[in-house]
């Protein structure tokens, strides 16, 4: 690990949902007050200049990281620390609080959603330019729209055009621009893929790669494809049920999986070389998040389970320079 400060510090992150259904109707139904634990206790860091992905089945509490980075979400507890600044802190100065949102920035999952279609991509993405007050005449504003989607392969003359007159991919990129208007240092790149073609993927992919060595951006990249994760990331995260079960650096995570959840995800990767080795694919459902089980919450599921693993929860521990909560690999059983 390097020993320099990381840009992004997440301590024991976590975030609690209300779902209960209305007053009136637990009153007649004597019914309690139900809470989704979406984010449990999350904790990592992120140095600057390189990657950290979280991968994960849906619904494991990827995307409410996301949002509770760049501040959509407030925090049921925990800390979220950028720069060395504690974000949470910013917030009572609206001055600093403009700061940190200049400095930070959101790529989401759907391109056909994340831009308004009453709107020319002059206006998408001239409005952080004019909110932050970084253009303030209209010359300027076309001139830095225009280098701003060059940088992202698009032309300038596109600024004139609607979304609707674009493909997906073509949106994305245009997502992408509109995250860059600010000269952010950090970008949370929400599933910027998911919705794109294959080939599609591959030419935002490296675009985002060409973008982080040029200027030097930190990612956070969440996604559930495993081998865009593999191309895009410098350290992974594996999260289940709202908590990281295994965090590593990417080579050692794709080679030495220790965490039996991590070792199912990549042993349900198609094999294309056919080496006869023996995969096991993933098996069960996740539990449901208004009662999860007691203990390891993924024990339902593992196959090296024991009376331990259904009674008490595994704490995150280090071994080799890999962050793993798991009973089995604590006990050497793994």
């Amino acid at each position: 690990m390097n020993a320099v400060a990381p840009l992004v510090q997440v301590d024991n992150l976590a975030k609690t949902f209300d779902v209960s259904p209305p007053w009136l109707n637990r009153v007649l139904e004597r019914k309690p007050r139900q809470f989704v634990h979406a984010v449990d206790g999350v904790s990592f860091a992120i140095r600057k200049g390189t990657t950290l992905a979280l991968v994960g089945e849906s619904g494991c509490g990827k995307s409410t990281v996301a949002r509770l980075l760049v501040g959509l979400y407030e925090p049921t507890r925990g800390s979220v620390h950028f720069d060395g600044q504690d974000t949470g802190a910013l917030k009572a100065s609206a001055a600093s609080l403009r700061g940190l949102r200049r400095r930070m920035q959101m790529i989401f999952q759907d391109p056909y959603a994340s831009l308004n279609p009453r709107w020319k991509v002059l206006d998408i993405i001239g409005e952080p330019l004019r909110e932050h007050g970084l253009c303030n005449t209209p010359d300027s504003l076309r001139q830095k729209v225009g280098e701003l989607l060059r940088s992202v392969g698009l032309a300038a003359a596109d600024m004139e055009k609607f979304p609707h007159q674009f493909s997906g991919g073509q949106r994305q990129r245009i997502s992408i621009a509109r995250a860059l208007a600010t000269q952010p240092e950090f970008l949370v790149c929400d599933e910027p893929t998911s919705a794109l073609d294959v080939s599609v993927q591959a030419q935002v992919l490296n675009i985002m790669k060409d973008l982080q060595r040029e200027q030097g951006l930190t990612y956070l990249f969440i996604s559930h494809n495993l081998a865009v994760v593999r191309h895009v990331s410098d350290q992974v995260g594996v999260m289940y049920l709202g908590r990281l079960v295994e965090l590593a650096d990417k080579v050692e995570l794709f080679a030495r999986p220790r965490h039996p959840y991590t070792r199912m995800l990549l042993a349900a990767i198609p094999d294309i070389h056919m080496s006869g080795t023996s995969r096991t694919p993933v098996q069960g459902e996740v539990p449901n998040p208004l009662n999860p089980p007691a203990g390891c919450a993924f024990h339902p599921r593992c196959p090296h389970a024991n009376a331990r693993c259904s009674a008490e929860r595994p704490a995150m521990i280090d071994t080799q320079g890999v962050r793993v909560a798991c009973h089995a690999v604590q006990e050497g059983r793994l």
